[in-house]
């Protein structure tokens, strides 16, 4: 009688043990999975992200605003020259913060093109602007800017060109264009401030004065 109560305990024990083991197993498992489905988003997060950096550093055009760290720019001298100033070739500017501005202010008045119509430009013998924005080495966008007569802005990037004259929305959109490429020629040359060489023939070239 005592042999058969120890060997009915002794089973209840194997099974109660079992049992253990088993609700254990079963709480790993729901752990695990928990855990798992868990990281999950956190791996596609960082996915995406890392699709998104490179996507960004190759922007290129007004899409890369923010990235210009220096722009070169050359004066193109046709009838005047801004005062106190002799015509000069490139120079590289590195000032970043007045690079984005100036970039930033060509953009919107590309983007926000004013209405085509026809003009009277008077006074158009002035300087016009070309210009290249990088990112480092790379190239972002290039650029030109008549500051005399009507105003005339282009942005040239991927082979598209966007340009519009500089009044109406384009000069709301871009109000400091003139002002930030002044401040990038550190006040040497000032767009829009001419001083006459020479005379100018009212009837042309092929005509007497």
């Amino acid at each position: 009688m005592m042999d058969q109560r120890r060997s009915l305990r002794g089973s209840i024990g194997l099974v109660g043990a079992g049992l253990l083991v088993a609700a254990l197993a079963g709480c790993g498992s729901v752990v695990a999975s928990g855990s798992g489905s868990a990281t999950a988003p956190a791996a596609g997060a960082g996915a995406g992200t890392s699709a998104t950096a490179p996507a960004a550093a190759s922007a290129v055009g007004c899409g890369s605003v923010d990235q210009a760290t220096a722009v070169s720019i050359r004066r193109l001298m046709r009838l005047q020259a801004p005062e106190g100033s002799s015509p000069v070739g490139t120079t590289m500017y590195h000032q970043v913060s007045e690079v984005r501005a100036l970039f930033g202010q060509l953009c919107a008045a590309v983007t926000h093109p004013a209405k085509v119509q026809v003009m009277h430009c008077p006074a158009d013998f002035g300087t016009e602007y070309l210009g290249t924005f990088y990112d480092g080495t790379r190239v972002l966008a290039t650029f030109a800017y008549a500051s005399t007569g009507c105003a005339r802005a282009s942005v040239t990037a991927d082979g598209k060109t966007q340009a519009t004259m500089v009044y109406g929305r384009a000069y709301t959109a871009a109000p400091h264009l003139a002002a930030d490429l002044a401040a990038i020629l550190g006040g040497k040359q000032k767009p829009g401030l001419m001083q006459p060489q020479g005379s100018v023939n009212p009837g042309g070239t092929n005509m007497p004065a």
